[in-house]
């Protein structure tokens, strides 16, 4: 979720539908059933606009036929203003065809996090500069040790993946990607570690992960790792739990024992750190030129405005609207029902895509893009038809 740099509070609303919605008709919903409600002087789009309350958020997740989810607003107000906008957002009773119930969750003080925040990574800070005062003496013993543990390695049973003496026995395992990752780990007294060696993953290290209650990959922080990462999703679905990178640009196999275990510790959810990985690579790989166009859009784009800087909104039926200045199409878009889509006749700019964000439209058609689509938006570029 995006903050707003000045922002004071977050709101935070839960929203409960008996029935369908999209993003876009809860943000509508927001704005058009709060207007004359508050004061003038707490109408949401005059605040958005000079950046009083910052990007509203939407995460909704649809269970047999309803919507459920959770609205964020940052807020830059005082906390009386930012408690009557919450208040607002609990009046609203139907978002589109849908009965609805909103209610705050919280209204939470971001400063206050923060410092907290701060004050617990402060703690880490000066924990870890405790843990540096190592003498020449206790690095010595644990030296001599690792002889002791690295002598444990082995291969699993009959194929050429290194692993530690508990890849089996441990209910936890750990993936790397070579026999030197597994002998640094096994150094510091971790050995639930199988190493994948090279391209390719055994069918054997799918069967293995299927058994275990966490299946942790600690892969090398550069895009080789990203790679690895992706292939260990594809072949162990989700028997993959957890992913975490040695820090930028470096490997598993030369990372010191307070390293590891400070990154195995900060590692993510693999279904999160794999969507981020598409993404990414999506974008360096040019994959918003590859897209493919649905027929129907290859038809919206014929109603591409004839001067620059203007607009028009598609209905549910596939007619065009009037053309009209950007700012006034979105707008309208962002409060009507039905909208499919937008057809811009200006380049897809980042300013343009983050106002485009804000109304909740999903689909948008521009001649071409010098910015990355926001999330939650499918951008086409009649430039790549």
């Amino acid at each position: 979720m995006k903050e707003s740099a000045n922002a004071k509070y977050m709101i935070r609303v839960s929203v409960k539908l008996d029935g369908q919605a999209r993003r876009k008709d809860i943000i509508g919903a927001i704005f058009g059933q709060t207007e004359g409600l508050m004061p003038d002087a707490l109408d949401l789009r005059k605040l958005q606009r000079s950046g009083r309350i910052g990007h509203i958020d939407v995460e909704l997740d649809s269970n047999k036929g309803k919507v459920s989810g959770v609205i964020e607003i940052p807020s830059s107000l005082e906390n009386v203003e930012s408690a009557i906008i919450g208040a607002a957002l609990e009046t609203i009773e139907r978002i589109g065809p849908a009965a609805s119930k909103l209610k705050v969750i919280e209204i939470s003080n971001i400063q206050s996090s923060k410092r907290t925040s701060m004050v617990d990574r402060a703690k880490d800070i000066l924990l870890d500069i405790v843990r540096q005062r190592d003498t020449e003496a206790g690095n010595l013993i644990d030296e001599v040790r690792s002889v002791l543990t690295t002598s444990e390695v082995t291969t699993y049973k009959d194929t050429n993946m290194t692993c530690g003496p508990n890849v089996e026995d441990s209910d936890a395992l750990i993936i790397v990607e070579g026999r030197n990752d597994v002998l640094n780990l096994a150094s510091c007294g971790i050995k639930n570690v199988i190493a994948v060696m090279g391209a390719g993953v055994d069918p054997s290290l799918a069967e293995l992960a299927a058994k275990k209650s966490m299946v942790k990959a600690f892969l090398d922080g550069d895009r080789g790792g990203r790679m690895i990462a992706l292939e260990l999703s594809g072949v162990l679905g989700a028997s993959l739990t957890h992913i975490a990178f040695a820090p930028e640009s470096r490997e598993v196999e030369h990372l010191e024992k307070k390293v590891i275990g400070k990154h195995l510790g900060k590692a993510e959810e693999a279904k999160r750190v794999i969507a981020r990985i598409e993404k990414t690579e999506g974008e360096v790989n040019g994959a918003t030129n590859t897209v493919e166009v649905p027929d129907e859009v290859k038809e919206w784009a014929g109603n591409m405005p004839k001067k620059a800087n203007q607009a028009i909104i598609i209905q549910e039926d596939g007619s065009a609207s009037d053309a009209a200045s950007i700012k006034d199409i979105i707008a309208a878009a962002g409060e009507t029902e039905g909208v499919q889509a937008i057809v811009i006749k200006s380049k897809g700019t980042s300013s343009l895509m983050e106002m485009i964000a804000e109304s909740g439209i999903e689909t948008v058609i521009v001649p071409t893009m010098d910015s990355d689509a926001p999330e939650g938006i499918t951008v086409y570029a009649t430039s790549d038809f």
